[in-house]
């Protein structure tokens, strides 16, 4: 019992430590948010300290937390720890995987288990308490701790929490290769520098590693897929390839058509990228921030890297901030119901009547550049839209409730673009074709309505353009591509231009 009372109060003695620390910066810094970060023990420290100070503004981030640990498999190594002999220790590791197993002394190992039970009691006596965001990092393979079950108990558990699984990582999440904590922070929305998070001036650039690894792990095979052509309008009406025709200096409000499920995307914004080193802001739809996107497997996925790559949630409130700061700008007045647009409609823009963004992009002198994106018939077929999923038993029900949930960006909107349902399509995979962009210049406009006509008929001819023009395409199929380059290197040629 002595014992036990030891533990504790060394676990009371390391809170009281980090928590003083945490008094001092809120002290100097009361209206900035304060991160604790803890990995295994150390989850339970920041926990403890969370509950303890509730009206400090705190984030966590625990990594594989040892609350876990009465339900882990240390658990019964107690007694077998205490009885085998000195010279056996080293067969340790082999029980527990456990790094330093083999270079601590047994005592001192065993004291080192006994203060993790401690703490996981101290930490999860006091949950009900803890009021701070909480985002909880779960390895798939942590040979320690059951911590994806527990990522999932303190995810019920915590009024304020998300969860990011890594399915591939074990107990020492960050210390293995892989995605830095400071990208996986940016993707959970997690990084502001006041209460309040601000989309547009809390974001922090993509570095050149996230870059790389957006582009090249998270949708490489479809960069491979579909080998994007990208094409812009010079002032005098010529078409060149790349995006000479859209000015570097911004305000810039890109308008165009969105292609099935948003395909069109990551080459557009690659490609600014690439060639400009300018980062465009996706307006995207509010349901990808709230998080009820995900699936079930809470895996750091595509809807986190549309926020490591610049998405905001559509408000014109972001709209006006971004323009007002000179941004390029990414938006798509069809929203989800051309993204998630049935049979038969490729290529049909389904835009609401109200001029959304025209008086806005005026106001802040805007260079408008409307765009048309083909290509997604080109690697999928649509086999089952809405309608078809509606008729299906169970799954209806699930796109019903979905429904119910999904926030509605357009309350008084009528007609076609009102229907915002989401759901996710059945796609039947193609030998894949190509992906084709065009951008074209924009001559002003007094009247908004007619210069709000202009822009989707300019968007109506880029497409039906490419439509025509990609049938002169001698490697618009993959397969002649991928000879192409085996021969001639990765430059591979498309359509003469007119």
């Amino acid at each position: 019992m002595l014992e036990y009372f030891s533990k504790i109060w060394t676990c009371h003695r390391l809170v009281k430590f980090v928590e003083e620390t945490v008094r001092r910066e809120h002290a100097s810094s009361p209206e900035k948010p304060i991160y604790l970060v803890g990995d295994s023990f150390g989850g339970c420290l920041a926990l403890a300290v969370a509950a303890r100070n509730p009206t400090i503004d705190l984030i966590l981030i625990l990594s594989n937390p040892a609350t876990s640990f009465g339900r882990s498999q240390l658990q019964p190594l107690f007694p077998i720890l205490k009885a085998i002999p000195d010279e056996l220790h080293g067969a340790v590791p082999y029980l527990l995987s456990y790094v330093m197993s083999d270079i601590i002394p047994k005592d001192t190992l065993l004291w080192k288990l006994k203060l993790l039970k401690s703490a996981s009691a101290y930490a999860n006596s006091r949950l009900h308490a803890v009021k701070a965001e909480v985002l909880v990092l779960a390895s798939g393979k942590d040979n320690m701790l059951p911590s994806e079950d527990e990522a999932k108990r303190l995810n019920n558990s915590l009024q304020n929490c998300i969860v990011r699984n890594f399915k591939d990582n074990g107990h020492t999440l960050l210390l293995e290769e892989g995605i830095s904590l400071l990208t996986i922070i940016k993707g959970t929305c997690k990084y502001r520098r006041s209460r309040k998070l601000d989309s547009v001036a809390d974001f922090l650039p993509p570095s050149r590693q996230e870059f790389k690894y957006a582009f090249d792990q998270v949708v490489g095979l479809l960069r491979v897929a579909s080998s994007s052509v990208m094409l812009s309008t010079l002032e005098d009406g010529k078409i060149v390839k790349g995006l000479a025709g859209v000015p570097n200096e911004g305000p810039v409000l890109l308008v165009g058509y969105h292609m099935l499920l948003g395909f069109e995307l990551y080459s557009l914004v690659e490609e600014f990228l690439r060639e400009k080193n300018i980062m465009v802001h996706g307006i995207a739809h509010p349901e990808i921030f709230l998080g009820r996107l995900e699936n079930s497997s809470n895996e750091f996925g595509m809807t986190d890297w549309l926020k490591v790559m610049g998405a905001v949630p559509v408000a014109a409130r972001n709209l006006f901030k971004l323009l007002s700061t000179k941004s390029h700008v990414l938006l798509y007045p069809g929203g989800a119901r051309e993204a998630l647009h049935y049979k038969g409609e490729e290529y049909k823009l389904f835009w609401p009547e109200q001029q959304e963004f025209v008086r806005m992009a005026a106001r802040f002198g805007a260079t408008i550049v409307p765009f048309g994106a083909v290509g997604e018939d080109d690697i999928a077929d649509l086999v089952l839209d809405y309608k078809d999923l509606m008729s299906i038993p169970v799954i209806n029900d699930y796109v019903r409730e979905l429904a119910r949930d999904t926030v509605n960006i357009r309350d008084e909107t009528r007609g076609e673009v009102a229907n915002q349902a989401l759901f996710f399509p059945g796609l039947l995979p193609k030998v894949p074709g190509r992906f084709y962009y065009l951008e074209v210049s924009l001559k002003d406009k007094e009247n908004a309505n007619e210069l709000y006509l202009h822009i989707k008929s300019q968007v109506e001819r880029c497409l039906d353009y490419l439509l025509k023009k990609r049938e002169e395409d001698p490697y618009r199929n993959i397969i002649d591509r991928t000879a192409y380059r085996a021969v001639y290197g990765d430059e591979v040629p498309t359509f003469k231009l007119d």
